[in-house]
């Protein structure tokens, strides 16, 4: 069927839009599909049925043991099923959830769930190795806002203390849900030294994943896979909240293998192949390896970072879907912003990062029926630009962010006057609506999928006696889509040692923070501002130089 024509059927299924709770979107979604399967892994499939009576038994648990509507539950877990339960049964509860990066370490852990204001924390017992209850066990007694912790072990035990008043309270509580409350905080990298909670209400992301349905142009029953985490928003809304709107299912993995993945594909009917540029290059290596030619799979999702050189003609020849989907956008955006429509050819997948996304019913008639517009304006003056011209990209609409948790100057200084987003990113806006990423004002950077925090790793080298400045700057890698350079400017005649510094950041950090180059600058050579500030999107520029006359 023509994507037009699955669009046309959408908009005769949704002729309206609901503000309505995700837990209320999975009640729809059972309503007309209960049997069918929701999460699919190797061990079992779930249905709606099952989801939506397993959210509410958890939903149940979690009031019987204090929790308050309005209160913020952490969540730290990889891709399990029961992640998928716990988020609406959080929902569910009038509760705001914390999705946390399970890749989190000590101090930075402890960090974020004391920022939250987390009372709960549900977590895993163990993953890839790592003891996470060891782990949390050593930074509990700095958090003492903490109440309860539940492992994975723990479900059941939490479902079975569910009572008859906490059933009753948890009626009320749904009766009384609320699309336009917080759903979530989550934590993303900023410019100051510490991560930001962007806190997105049940409505932004919602209207995020329908708009992301209708410019996919989503059939019934379309089933993901994907191995990013729903922690984040690509993963949460562009994948789990996404099908919802057509009956379809998630096939989530727990870890990133391409051969597993292709396997899978074929083992579970999948429709739709979801990953970041770093996964789907070894996707396509495996596939040319081994051979790939799955009669079910339709659409490549291809987007979260930077593209290597002629990767959708290698999507095409290698995976062979018979539509190729891409996007742009940011955590404080609820998901992709942009998205090409399937009907884009390869010229605009090369050139451009996707159009304003339509929205049918999900959008603002006021933006066009958008759920979010660009804009770019002189980063300098602040003032609008034309149409193709170089600027930083600015973004309004239902779908982004009120601002960040408790940190009421970091909201301030990240928003116009008039209220558009600051996204840090240079780019171009054309005429019919399409963005091209051009390059970066933010510090922030992208390694696999993950949002780096430049100024988190510098702080390491503040005291060091032989570093004058240590500045971190992300460059491009054909694997993780961009990865850190440590760029070093040196105290006196002795330099310090490269894999020193790395073997520090090591230590400290998680593993997608380590830098994988170390450059040496004269403070002379380190591009600044007229103010004196280091224009590390300059700097950049000089590092690649580097890295590719090295290489």
């Amino acid at each position: 069927m023509a994507p037009q024509k699955r669009r046309n059927l959408l908009e005769a299924r949704y002729p309206k839009w609901e503000v309505l709770t995700i837990s209320c979107r999975l009640d729809r979604a059972a309503e007309c599909w209960a049997d069918r399967p929701l999460i699919i892994t190797d061990a079992r499939t779930w249905n709606y049925g099952e989801v939506q009576a397993w959210s509410r038994q958890i939903a149940s648990g979690l009031i019987a043991h204090g929790l308050k509507a309005g209160e913020h539950v952490a969540l730290d877990m990889a891709n399990y099923p029961e992640f998928t339960a716990i988020k609406f049964a959080i929902a569910r509860a009038g509760a705001v959830c914390i999705p946390v990066n399970f890749l989190l370490r000590g101090q930075e852990l402890a960090y974020v769930l004391d920022q939250s204001d987390a009372a709960m924390l549900i977590t895993m017992e163990e993953f890839r190795g790592h003891d996470y209850l060891a782990d949390l066990n050593q930074i509990r007694p700095a958090l003492p806002k903490i109440r309860h912790v539940f492992s994975l072990a723990e479900i059941d035990a939490l479902i079975a203390s569910a009572t008859p008043d906490s059933d009753a309270e948890l009626s009320a509580r749904e009766a009384a849900a609320d699309g336009t409350a917080l759903s979530d905080i989550l934590y993303t990298s900023g410019t100051t030294g510490r991560s930001k909670g962007v806190m997105l209400t049940h409505d932004m992301v919602l209207r995020a994943a329908f708009s992301s349905v209708i410019a996919g142009a989503f059939e019934e029953n379309r089933r993901m896979l994907f191995a990013m985490p729903m922690y984040h928003v690509f993963g949460y809304a562009e994948c789990l909240l996404a099908v919802l709107f057509v009956g379809g299912a998630i096939i989530p993995h727990l870890v990133f293998d391409a051969a597993e993945m292709l396997n899978a594909a074929e083992r579970h009917r999948a429709t739709e192949l979801v990953a970041v540029p770093m996964m789907t290059s070894k996707l396509i290596e495996v596939a040319r390896t081994r051979g790939f030619d799955s009669t079910h799979l339709k659409v490549m999702f291809n987007s979260g970072g930077v593209n290597p050189p002629g990767i959708w003609s290698d999507i095409r020849e290698a995976l062979r879907p018979r539509e190729m989907r891409m996007g742009y956008g940011m955590t404080e955006t609820s998901a992709s912003a942009t998205s090409n429509v399937v009907e884009d050819d390869d010229v605009k997948l090369l050139t451009t990062h996707g159009c304003l996304k339509p929205a049918s019913v999900a959008g603002d008639p006021a933006l066009g029926g958008r759920v979010a517009v660009y804009k770019t304006i002189d980063p300098e003056t602040l003032t609008d630009l034309p149409p193709d011209m170089e600027g930083e990209l600015v973004v309004t609409g239902p779908i982004v962010t009120r601002g960040y948790y408790k940190k009421p100057e970091e909201t301030a200084a990240a928003f116009t006057v008039d209220g558009w987003l600051r996204t840090g990113d240079l780019g171009r806006v054309s005429i019919d609506d399409y963005v091209t990423l051009t390059g970066r004002i933010k510090e922030t950077y992208r390694c696999n999928g993950e949002m780096v925090m430049p100024r988190e790793i510098e702080m390491l080298f503040d005291d060091h006696p032989q570093i004058e400045q240590a500045l971190v700057i992300g460059v491009p890698d054909p694997r993780a889509g961009e990865t850190g350079c440590l760029c070093i400017v040196q105290r006196g005649i002795d330099r310090p040692d490269a894999d020193a510094l790395l073997a520090t950041c090591t230590a400290k950090l998680a593993r997608f923070k380590v830098p994988r180059h170390v450059l040496y600058f004269a403070a002379s050579d380190i591009p600044l501002t007229v103010t004196g500030r280091p224009q590390k999107f300059k700097l950049a520029k000089l590092a690649i130089e580097r890295i590719q006359g090295e290489t």
